[in-house]
């Protein structure tokens, strides 16, 4: 399983001499084998997306939720505009209309110039919820997490390996790890035992006391949730727009020093590729 990652930033793009070794892109994911591949999420790292020409003119992308930060990419989404390719759109079911009609809300004027429907390739929408599929080698799982609107993490398997993906999610809301049940903890299922964990990490412990349930996660809590699903390893995300490379750092240093636990973690970059078996 080879995972690809084309951006970690949260909230909004940013650019800029200060944030470039970390990356200022948001959201994506690109996870393959042999000539089977996937992405997960739509951010602005998606615009770097590129399909091998010996790939096969189909792909499927994976949004964990329709936030403007996880689905501002797509309109430049190179697929989009190849009228033999095939596009399977997967997102979580919602009451406030079908997936279709709310991205719609984006990929259309005034907000982008091309409307959804104009694409010319062929494209196919599915609704998901606490939900189980295969999409080539990898059984996929989807469960609804803690974070405002519809919003699924995905637990990702080719039989060897677990990656699991939650770059928005806010487990500790209402209480501390160290009082949370495990099957009552948002994500708990998805990441549990997984080799490689993405979670949203957006803020330290301090900014995190005063950003108590935007839906996001401060490092220190990212830590306690990898350590509570007994995770190999965990990429903290989701990097604050406002965090420049040097804040990053700084962030990364104070945890090394304080955490007691046997977690094995760093953060997250623009640009990393992780194997797993």
């Amino acid at each position: 399983m080879n995972i690809s990652i084309r951006g970690v930033r949260g909230s909004i793009p940013v650019t800029g001499s200060d944030t470039a070794y970390y990356g200022g892109n948001t959201s994506c994911v690109v996870v393959s084998q042999n000539d089977f591949m996937f992405v997960l999420d739509g951010g602005s790292g998606m615009t770097k997306f590129h399909l091998p020409e010996s790939s096969p003119k189909k792909i499927n992308v994976l949004l964990t939720h329709l936030h403007l930060d996880h689905i501002i990419g797509m309109g430049f989404f190179e697929p989009f505009f190849d009228p033999e390719m095939e596009v399977h759109i997967w997102g979580p079911k919602s009451n406030s209309g079908s997936l279709h009609s709310r991205l719609s809300k984006y990929l259309s004027p005034p907000l982008f110039p091309v409307s959804l429907r104009d694409l010319p390739c062929e494209m196919f929408f599915h609704e998901i919820e606490n939900s189980q599929f295969e999409l080539g080698p990898f059984n996929i799982q989807s469960q609804y997490i803690i974070h405002p609107g519809p919003t699924v993490g995905y637990r990702v398997s080719n039989g060897k390996s677990v990656f699991t993906y939650i770059p928005d999610h806010e487990p500790m809301l209402g209480r501390p790890a160290s009082h949370h049940e495990k099957k009552w903890t948002s994500g708990y299922n998805l990441a549990h035992g997984a080799d490689l964990l993405l979670h949203d990490a957006q803020y330290s412990a301090l900014e995190y006391k005063s950003k108590t349930g935007w839906g996001h996660c401060s490092m220190n809590d990212a830590l306690e949730f990898a350590q509570l699903t007994e995770v190999k390893k965990i990429l903290l995300t989701h990097h604050d727009p406002n965090h420049t490379d040097e804040q990053l750092n700084q962030l990364f240093g104070e945890l090394k020093k304080s955490e007691t636990h046997s977690i094995n973690f760093e953060l997250a970059a623009e640009g990393m590729k992780i194997v797993l078996p």
